[in-house]
């Protein structure tokens, strides 16, 4: 049965996903601080097995970001993505203050761009929005990209 959990901190449960989704490996200190650090954080559960999280960063009243939106290979195109998404979404809702908005940003892996225009998302460049830019900055040691 599948279960959600708010704000769990755990650093080797985020490590183990991030692992087992193949991304950057992080320092323990660097990953404990990402987590102490997010303003929202919800995990996908079956069982007591940690399948998937998402992760809402900012400042909670301008800007938002969804950071790490992971599901685990044997989950993934089980809904459970979409599931998290709408829990970050509906918290972002929720912080938004009255007669404001806020911009809810992401930044999309390769190929799942449909993924999230299905959740309500809108690619950029538009008429009026440039591309989204990045730019990594390095302390020595591994910079792959």
């Amino acid at each position: 049965m599948l279960t959600f959990r708010e704000d769990v901190r755990d650093v080797e449960t985020y490590l183990s996903l991030r692992k087992q989704v193949d991304w950057v490996e992080l320092s323990l200190p660097q990953a404990q601080k990402a987590l102490d650090n997010s303003l929202k954080i919800f995990t996908a559960y079956d069982g007591e097995r940690a399948i998937g999280m998402g992760r809402i960063v900012g400042d909670g009243a301008v800007i938002c970001y969804i950071q790490d939106l992971i599901v685990i290979p044997e989950y993934q195109h089980k809904h459970v993505g979409s599931m998290l998404i709408q829990r970050l979404v509906g918290y972002v809702r929720r912080i938004t203050a009255p007669g404001t908005r806020m911009m809810l940003c992401l930044m999309c892996a390769k190929g799942r761009e449909e993924f999230y225009e299905k959740q309500g998302f809108i690619p950029r460049p538009t008429p009026g929005l440039g591309p989204g830019m990045i730019q990594y900055i390095y302390q020595s040691g591994n910079q792959k990209l």
